[in-house]
């Protein structure tokens, strides 16, 4: 009956959403109860101390078994040199293993500050401000210990952890400090982390040490510019000769540089952007005005020589040596004085008689800014009086012009030679041109035809007839 089929089908429709409202309401209990173990969890471990932050390191079977193998490898020197490709000897296995784990234990020894610094922090606020290094500051916890830092003046020694100023700051500043004391359980927990963070100190200064007794066949270019020990912390902090090869001059420089606090100190004599290279000893004899030069001298080198040596190219250290003495001469260059300067004697006088350029011209040029007779007498001034001035145009005195006694008060300029050009008349002979012309012009008539030969016959009669030589001449009858 279709009829009945529609009726079961809304049915069981029916039953399938009020399952699926049931198991909805179910999975938003469950999620209520998970959330509320949550938040309780959270509530406990805030109020447990802090017992379960440990080292991975410190329970590091591999780890251990690494430290043990080194010191066996440190036990036994080595005379011979690395045959073939360097990265196939066993021993160079061992010592990237142990750049790796340098760079790990500068990790944890972080972690292990940062748990340290947010337990210690209710009880001295002011030493994290104060020592910046995180081994100083894990150091100088351990010496406070149960002290109450109030009482540091005399009861804690601080020789060998901090410098002698930092030691006055930390002193001064405890006995101000508006922290609580630490209780027994927190106390013991620091002091146990402190203790973890110690002994990774001591496990990198061993790969150092036994790194460093292995730099000559390592890296021989690069312990030939900055000794065994500096290129030892550099391939450490880099993680390896291959990553040290690839940073380029500039973060070499920088590379092992720490932050240091100047409480109450001048930042004038700070030394900044210096890293281990500072402490080689080609920079600490060098003057302190060319210090940080040989230090950006030797992170160039460095990373040369760090390159010769991951390419092998040169296993005895000749490169590096000589780019050690080039180091050493650029420096002694730069500190050579100026040289002197040289008395030239003066040239021998040329007294030969020069030609001087002459002419109409440089006549005339003279002309033009002779001094007149008036500047002259303006420039001359009478010995013990006092001269007229003209206060209210340029305030210039008149000088000699129209002084009392001379008897005239203009005085007579004499006019200036002008050379005049005289113009040489035109000598013609005597023939008349074809192209000229009788046609005059005159203002009144305009245009006027002349005969040329009749003003010739009119100037001769007249010279005749009123010539002051002339007679008169008789003239016959007819």
């Amino acid at each position: 009956d279709p009829i009945s089929f529609i009726n079961m089908s809304l049915a069981d429709s029916f039953l399938e959403d009020l399952e699926g409202l049931s198991d909805e309401e179910h999975s938003d209990q469950e999620e209520g109860q998970h959330l509320q173990s949550m938040e309780l969890d959270a509530q406990t471990d805030a109020s447990a101390p802090k017992t379960h932050i440990v080292s991975n390191l410190s329970s590091n079977d591999e780890f251990l078994r690494h430290m043990e193998l080194i010191s066996d490898l440190a036990s036994k020197a080595r005379t011979e040199p690395i045959i073939g490709i360097l990265e196939h000897d066993p021993e160079y296995k061992v010592i990237i293993r142990s750049n790796e784990y340098a760079t790990e234990i500068d990790t944890e020894i972080l972690a292990l500050h940062k748990a340290i610094r947010d337990i210690y922090v209710r009880c001295f606020p002011e030493l994290e401000s104060l020592v910046v290094n995180p081994l100083d500051y894990i150091l100088t916890v351990k010496r406070i210990g149960s002290c109450n830092p109030e009482d540091l003046t005399n009861n804690v020694d601080f020789s060998g952890v901090l410098p002698n100023h930092m030691v006055m700051a930390v002193t001064v500043t405890g006995a101000a400090s508006s922290g609580q004391p630490l209780s027994a359980e927190d106390l013991s927990q620091v002091m146990k982390l402190c203790d973890q963070a110690i002994e990774l100190d001591a496990h990198k200064q061993k790969i150092l040490r036994y790194v460093e007794s292995r730099m000559t066949f390592i890296a021989p270019n690069l312990s030939k510019i900055v000794g065994t020990s500096i290129a030892a912390k550099l391939m450490a902090v880099a993680g390896g000769l291959s990553a040290l090869s690839k940073i380029p001059a500039s973060n070499v420089q920088l590379l092992g540089s720490t932050r240091k606090a100047l409480t109450g100190f001048s930042t004038a004599t700070a030394i900044t952007h210096a890293g281990f290279l500072y402490n080689c000893d080609v920079v600490q004899n060098a003057p302190p005005d060319l210090k940080m030069k040989a230090v950006r001298l030797l992170a160039g080198k460095c990373t040369l020589a760090a390159r010769v040596d991951a390419c092998h190219q040169d296993p005895f250290g000749g490169t590096g040596d000589a780019w050690r003495q080039e180091i050493e001469r650029r420096l002694e260059k730069l500190q050579e004085p100026p040289p002197a300067k040289l008395k030239k004697a003066l040239p021998v006088p040329d007294d030969k008689p020069r030609k001087k350029r002459g002419g109409k011209r440089v006549r005339r040029q003279k002309e033009k800014y002779v001094m007149t007779e008036m500047r002259k007498q303006q420039n001359r001034m009478t010995f013990g009086v006092e001269e007229e001035a003209d206060f209210r145009s340029s305030g210039k005195g008149f000088g000699m012009i129209g002084a009392s006694g001379s008897g005239r008060v203009r005085v007579q300029v004499k006019e200036q030679k002008h050379l005049l050009v005289k113009k040489r008349p035109s000598q013609s002979s005597g023939a008349t041109s074809g192209l000229s012309s009788s046609i005059v012009f005159t203002p009144v008539q305009g245009l006027e035809l002349i005969n040329p030969d009749a003003q010739r016959r009119v100037k001769e009669a007249n010279d005749n007839y009123f010539s002051a030589t002339g007679t008169f001449s008789q003239i016959s009858r007819s």
